[in-house]
């Protein structure tokens, strides 16, 4: 990973973090499911139904938008080093002139 450009890295980090959102998301909503199948009333399965289905809905979201986020930062990137790397390195074949030291102004002293 050292050669890769970081535009790559930057995608494969948000395609990690994707797959890992959407597997805790699968995972809370076979939780979710299993409690929905043991519950003894109508209303509280369908609640656990409900959670189940939100859940997945607010991962898919979450994740769309962390997927964009990270499309949009790596194109970013990438197009910044094309810019950089297109444009011609000037060299300042000048010397700069001497300077000459600034003198410091003697203090005036009172005469009393």
């Amino acid at each position: 990973m050292a050669d890769a450009d970081l535009d790559v890295v930057i995608r494969q980090l948000a395609r990690q973090a994707h797959t890992s959102l959407m597997t805790r998301a699968k995972e809370r909503r076979a939780r979710f499911n299993a409690l929905a199948a043991k519950a003894k009333g109508k209303d509280t399965s369908a609640g656990f139904k409900t959670m189940a289905k939100a859940t997945m809905e607010q991962a898919a979201a979450a994740a769309k938008r962390l997927q964009m986020s990270a499309d949009n930062d790596a194109d970013s990137y990438a197009r910044s080093v094309r810019l950089v790397a297109s444009t011609p390195v000037v060299v300042n074949a000048e010397k700069k002139a001497k300077q000459k030291p600034v003198k410091k102004a003697k203090a005036k002293k009172k005469a009393k």
